[in-house]
């Protein structure tokens, strides 16, 4: 009995002087710094924002389509009858929430890069515009930092301004995703949609369109500067059809984030992402980032590169109802030679040399 007894006590000493040693040991190892929590902020913030946008849409369609053979079916039942009432919200404007613009999380997303816009001329709210924005990149960070979330500071920039950036309408036909969209300030890149917003909906509206789209996704990778815009011209003609002025705008470094496999034309891989692009409106891009873990792992994830987004002056447009070929054209060449006089006034600044050319296509 009394040898049982010193076993139990040496046992429990021990006990207690692992745990003791343990907290010891937790006491003693270094926290987590200021500029870790930071960093790792940064990065969640940037790991919702690709999720959300790569996977929010297809998720929860499945997950509708699932509830519909269970006895939640009518959740399912009760939100298609609300995109049927709501179906045209997104032509007309959207449905912004301002708090979300103004959500926390963005300035994380705006540092992890960061982004920065850079403003050369006033814009007067006594007009509409529209703002072209380049290059497109994979995933348009610098347009959406910039137009979207009110991280950069573009309200107090451009006081009386209200943004919009316009995407594809196909994303305004997922359930859940449509608004999340909406309430940022997405809109379809339709004519209606653009039309409403410079005709209907008061003064100091920009709408920026990404001029490349997907065709421009597709050549982009680091130490790219091409751009798809010589025969874009159907933003030019509604900027004529509705007097809004011409805005160019250009993101130093939005080709830097990712990497991709870049076909060379006439391959059959790039025949079959020009097909895709047509019939689905977006270009199925095989790019790489960095992971979760580590800068040197492979992931979808961006990486921490400057994007500095500096928009330009206002190419002043009057209103045409039925503006000529001849009309378009001339306020295209003029948009496309304010783009570039912008581009080599501050590409030394942001990152390139003296020597980097912009090429239109």
């Amino acid at each position: 009995m009394k040898t049982i007894i010193a076993a139990c006590s040496q046992n429990l000493s021990g006990s207690r002087a692992s745990i003791q040693t343990t907290l010891r040991t937790l006491l003693t190892a270094p926290w987590p710094s200021q500029r870790d929590i930071r960093s790792w902020l940064q990065l969640l913030s940037v790991l919702q924002w690709v999720l959300s946008f790569l996977l929010l849409g297809t998720i929860s369609l499945l997950l509708l389509i699932y509830l519909v053979f269970t006895s939640f079916w009518p959740i399912s039942a009760l939100y298609l009858a609300w995109i049927i009432f709501d179906w045209d919200t997104p032509e007309k404007g959207g449905r912004r929430l301002p708090c979300l613009r103004r959500w926390p999380v963005w300035r994380h997303f705006r540092d992890y890069f960061p982004v920065k816009l850079v403003k050369t001329h006033d814009l007067s709210p006594s007009h509409n515009y529209i703002i072209g924005s380049h290059p497109h990149g994979i995933l348009c960070v610098g347009a959406f930092c910039n137009f979207i979330t009110g991280s950069t500071g573009f309200g107090e920039m451009f006081p009386g301004i209200q943004p919009f950036l316009t995407t594809l309408a196909g994303n305004f036909r997922l359930p859940v995703f449509r608004e999340y969209l909406m309430s940022g300030g997405l809109c379809p890149v339709t004519r209606r949609a653009i039309g409403y917003l410079l005709s209907k909906n008061g003064t100091g509206n920009a709408v920026a369109i990404v001029i490349g789209g997907a065709a421009e996704s597709l050549s982009c990778h680091p130490g790219v500067t091409t751009l798809i815009l010589k025969n874009r011209k159907g933003f030019v003609r509604m900027a004529l059809q509705h007097g809004a002025h011409l805005v160019p705008s250009f993101s130093f470094g939005e080709n830097d984030l990712f990497c991709q496999v870049v076909f060379e034309e006439g391959s059959w891989m790039r025949s079959i992402q020009h097909r895709f692009q047509k019939m689905m409106g977006f270009a199925p891009c095989i790019f790489y980032g960095r992971g979760l873990t580590s800068v040197r792992s492979w992931g979808f994830l961006p990486y921490a590169r400057p994007i500095t987004t500096v928009v330009g002056e206002p190419v002043v447009v009057p209103k045409i109802e039925d503006p000529s070929c001849e009309v378009v054209d001339t306020y295209h060449e003029m948009y496309v030679r304010s783009l570039l006089k912008l581009f080599n006034e501050n590409k030394t600044k942001y990152g390139l040399s003296e020597a980097d050319e912009l090429h239109i296509l």
